[in-house]
């Protein structure tokens, strides 16, 4: 059986966790000064991938769980 390509788009925004992956929130990049304090700090850090999704997000990282 060959290996599976992991998508490397999502290798360089996702991360395993023991319990599922972890992402950063987009619109925190740039235009920021139209932005209130609040959104930009609910924006801030790393949330967990929802649960609808991580189906697909196993799929595009096949070795994910073997680190």
């Amino acid at each position: 059986m060959p290996k599976l390509k992991t998508n490397r788009g999502a290798a360089r925004r996702l991360r395993k966790t023991a319990s599922g992956f972890k992402h950063r929130k987009a619109n925190r990049n740039h235009i920021l000064t139209k932005k209130s304090a609040k959104r930009k700090r609910h924006l801030a850090g790393t949330h967990a991938v929802n649960a609808s999704d991580l189906g697909r997000v196993a799929m595009m990282m096949p070795y994910a769980g073997s680190n």
